[in-house]
Formats: structure tokens, C-alpha cells, sequence
């Protein structure tokens, strides 16, 4: 039967799978694109600037104020930058079994404004000398001080571990994936995203360690807090305009991931006995089921059993066995990662430490922190995406004839 006209034209006008605000269909010309992009972009610039703001000079205050070893303050930074980096997993499962993307964002936004407030008022509690013997040179801030202090970075831990996973996926789902100019301009959001982000880290790196090296380690964590209130006020003014996932606003139980994908290898380990060919499944059965068929292959053909009806155990969708071979395929890439993260670990700590022994003073009387030297990696970012976006891609779009140019593991290289 054919749909009329207007019908078409009705659908045509609306994204898929996306509402706005108010629970309704989400509007082509009214929400999402670049319109509410840069809100979100605004977003995460000012939450790396409070974020860098405290972890590009954190070995400083360690040593310093707080009169901790070197060695000591490296530790305590490294297992406080890797718990900040762990807890994004802990952020995305929050955000896909509960809360959702936007909620998520809020609530991680309020923890870290916490977080970053109490560490401030650690640091202005050690300036007014209401820490233990303030006028011995040797002695160290009080054990309620340092408390203060430790916990109040957790915090902000915990709201970087909910912030970081959902704003820019949450960026991503303001262009509809089934319009081509959309997709392609999702495309050149990530690469806008990662440049934004990168001048807020430069900015940040070489103010605000300026502040609290010049000025106070007050004002230096104050700073960063400021920028966060921002961050989430930004956020907000954005919410009449944002496209909303289904998933995220209602029954997000049932489109809980971790728990689709992990009842897939559960089923399929119940089922590991049986043979795919006597349950009238065949290899090339492992379909999706909103899109292109994909037919499994190798050593994943096991995961297929759970798909598997058999007395006792629900099966699983098709869709689900395909993300969770999605997720193995990822476990090599994780693997060759984790290397990039060794230099990662040192340049917020060993590098510090080493730029203190430079010189770097740049004119007379007027000497930068050792911390703002990490800043040349977010201007070397600065000079290499607007190259890549506007000189790179549209000749690679020439030769391999490819929207995006190159594959997204091409670009990885």
C-alpha cells in the first residue's frame, strides 16, 4: 500500500528514535545539529579546563604545600589520575541502566562542582593557617586537612567518571544517522570536539597553573570550579534544542547494554554443548536486526548459540550476539592502547617535575610554571586538526572517492 504524501513528508521531518524536551518526536529543523553541538562542545571545553586545572600541577601542591616526597606525590597522582580514568566505565553503566546520557551529565556535573568547591576550601584553609604548627617550616597540614583534600579530589574523580563517557556520545546523538549531511558532519564533530577540548587544556594549563603558582593555590582550584558552574549552566540553557534517545529518557532498563551483552555470553555458555547446525540456526543466522545481515565468522561463531531456544533459557536477539561480537573485536585495539597511556601517566608527573629544573623564563622577571610546558601537546593539537579537517580530508575524499576519506583504522594509524 502506498503512504500518502503528506505521511512521508510528516516522517521525513522528524529524527528517528529521538524526542525532544517534551517527550515528543524530535524535529529535523527545531533541535539537534550544530546548534545544540556547540553547547555540548562548550561543555566539555570548560569541564577540561576545571579537570586540567588541577591535574597538570597537582605534583606540585603535593610537594609543596601538602609536603609530600616526590615519589609519594607520583603515586598519589598516578592512582588518583588511573581511578579518574577507570571510573568512566562505572559512568557509562550508570548512565545506560538508569539515569541515561543527560541526566547522567547533570548529576556528575553537581558532584564535581562538589568536589572542586571542597578543594578549594582545603586550599584556602592551609593559606588562612588554620592547619596544625602553620609557622614551622617542616611541619605538614593537618590530618583533617589532608582528608579534606583527598576527598574532595575523589569527588571530582567521580563526576569526571560520569561526565566523560556521556557528553560526547551525548554530542554525537544530535545527528540523525540515517541523513547523509548529518552523518558526515558527525564526522567533523569529533574532529572540532577533540580541538576544542584541546585549546581549554592549553588554556587552562597555562593559566591556571600561573594562578597557583603566582597568586594562590586558592584561587588556582577556584578557577577550575568556576569553569565548571559554567560548564553545567551552559548545559542547560541547550536543553529546549538537545535530541534525546529514547533509551535515555524512558525504560532505560530495557535497553541496559552491559546487561544485553553480558546475557549473551552467559546464554552462550549454557549453550556451548549444542550445535548450531542441529538447532536450525545456521552460521549465517547472527543477523541484525535493524540493519545489513552480517554472517559470523571464526572463533565467534560460539557466541551465536545464544541464540539457541531451548527449555529453560530465553535466547538472544540477534542484535546482541552482533554488539557483543562488536566487543571482542574491540579487545585487541584496547590491548595495542594501553601503551599510549605509559607517556600519559608520566607527563602529569615526571615532566612537571623535570621542567622545574629549566630555565623558563621567557623576559625578564616574568618566569612560566613548569606545569604550562605541557601545554605544547594542546597547541601541537591545535595546528594539526584545522589541518587534517580542511586540508587532508577533502584531498583523501578525492582519491579513495569515500565520504570520510579514509577508514576510521586508517586514521587510527
Amino acid at each position: 500500500m502506498k503512504i500518502p504524501e503528506e505521511e512521508v513528508t510528516l516522517l521525513e521531518d522528524y529524527v528517528s528514535d529521538s524526542v525532544d524536551h517534551s517527550g515528543l518526536p524530535a524535529g529535523k529543523t527545531s533541535t539537534g545539529g550544530w546548534r545544540s553541538a556547540w553547547f555540548i562542545i562548550g561543555v566539555e571545553v570548560a569541564e577540561r579546563f576545571a579537570y586540567f586545572g588541577i591535574a597538570c600541577n597537582l605534583i606540585t601542591y603535593l610537594t609543596g604545600p601538602l609536603g609530600q616526597s616526590t615519589a609519594t606525590a607520583a603515586v598519589n597522582v598516578n592512582t588518583w589520575s588511573g581511578t579518574a580514568s577507570m571510573l568512566p566505565i562505572l559512568g557509562a553503566f550508570v548512565a545506560d541502566a538508569y539515569l541515561g546520557r543527560y541526566r547522567t551529565i547533570i548529576v556528575a556535573s553537581l558532584i564535581y562542582i562538589l568536589g572542586l568547591g571542597l578543594l578549594t576550601l582545603s586550599a584556602s584553609l592551609i593559606i588562612m593557617g588554620l592547619s596544625e604548627q602553620r609557622n614551622n617550616a617542616s611541619a605538614k597540614p593537618s590530618i583533617w586537612v589532608n582528608t579534606l583534600f583527598f576527598c574532595s579530589l575523589y569527588l571530582v574523580a567521580i563526576g569526571q567518571g560520569g561526565h566523560k563517557p556521556c557528553v560526547q556520545a551525548f554530542g554525537a546523538d544530535q545527528f540523525d544517522a540515517d541523513e547523509p549531511k548529518e552523518v558526515l558532519a558527525r564526522g567533523s564533530f569529533f574532529n572540532w570536539w577533540f580541538l576544542s577540548l584541546s585549546a581549554g587544556i592549553s588554556l587552562s594549563i597555562i593559566v591556571v597553573a600561573y594562578v597557583q603558582e603566582n597568586v594562590n593555590w586558592a584561587f588556582g582550584f577556584g578557577i577550575p570550579c568556576l569553569f565548571m558552574v559554567m560548564a553545567l549552566a551552559i548545559f542547560l540553557l541547550g536543553r529546549k534544542i538537545y535530541r534525546y534517545p529514547k533509551g535515555n529518557r524512558e525504560d532505560v532498563n530495557s535497553s541496559n547494554t552491559f546487561a544485553r551483552i553480558g546475557r549473551v555470553f552467559v546464554v552462550a555458555f549454557k549453550n556451548r554443548k549444542l550445535r548450531l547446525e542441529h538447532s536450525g540456526l545456521g552460521l549465517d543466522q547472527g543477523l541484525l536486526e535493524d540493519g545489513q545481515s552480517e554472517k559470523s565468522k571464526g572463533r565467534l561463531n560460539f557466541l551465536a548459540k545464544a541464540m539457541i531456544s531451548r527449555e529453560g533459557v530465553e535466547p538472544c536477539s540477534g542484535r546482541d550476539v552482533e554488539d557483543a561480537k562488536a566487543l571482542v573485536r574491540l579487545i585487541p585495539i584496547w590491548i595495542t592502547s594501553v601503551v599510549s597511556t605509559i607517556p600519559y601517566a608520566q607527563y602529569i608527573t615526571f615532566f612537571t617535575k623535570q621542567g622545574v629544573t629549566v630555565d623558563r623564563r621567557i623576559l625578564p622577571g616574568v618566569e612560566i610554571p613548569a606545569a604550562s610546558l605541557l601545554s605544547f601537546i594542546g597547541v601541537s593539537i591545535l595546528i594539526s586538526v584545522p589541518i587534517y579537517e580542511r586540508v587532508f580530508l577533502p584531498i583523501a575524499r578525492m582519491i579513495t572517492k569515500k565520504p570520510f576519506g579514509i577508514t576510521m583504522l586508517q586514521s587510527s594509524i
